[in-house]
């Protein structure tokens, strides 16, 4: 049994998501950098897990950091798993939907504004709501 919320198969992971979206959120993947479609992508609205569709972040928390992937200096409470990610040869924090455990991406301390860290988020891992205000 699964610890997390939204519980499928991979059969199911699958026929839902596209391409991409499945190898990112459910393989671990990664997108090219300056290639997602959120990357500069500012209005205002609402970010949420394209698995599950839980809310993770706001728009307002976005910010352009020039690293080539969505950017946010903070989550919404309670959103995001945060797992030690030793692969490639780097010490990272991976960062998982904590209603999925869809892969979202990496933060990282060295964030430039007043939270000091910078939510990198490949943009296949997100589905973006509009709206006038947060």
């Amino acid at each position: 049994m699964s610890k997390y919320k939204v519980d499928k198969p991979e059969e199911v992971w699958r026929q839902e998501l596209d391409a991409d979206s499945y190898r990112i959120l459910r393989q671990k993947g990664t997108e090219m950098p300056h290639t997602g479609k959120y990357n500069l992508h500012f209005e205002n609205g609402n970010y949420h897990c394209k698995g599950c569709n839980a809310l993770l972040f706001e728009s307002d928390m976005k910010f352009e950091s020039g690293c080539g992937w969505p950017s946010f200096d903070q989550a919404v409470e309670g959103s995001i798993e945060y797992i030690r990610d030793t692969s490639h040869g780097m010490i990272r924090t991976e960062i998982l939907c904590a209603s999925c455990g869809g892969h979202l991406g990496h933060v990282f301390n060295d964030g430039p504004t007043e939270t000091g860290v910078r939510y990198c988020v490949n943009s296949a891992s997100l589905d973006f709501e509009e709206g006038s205000e947060n």
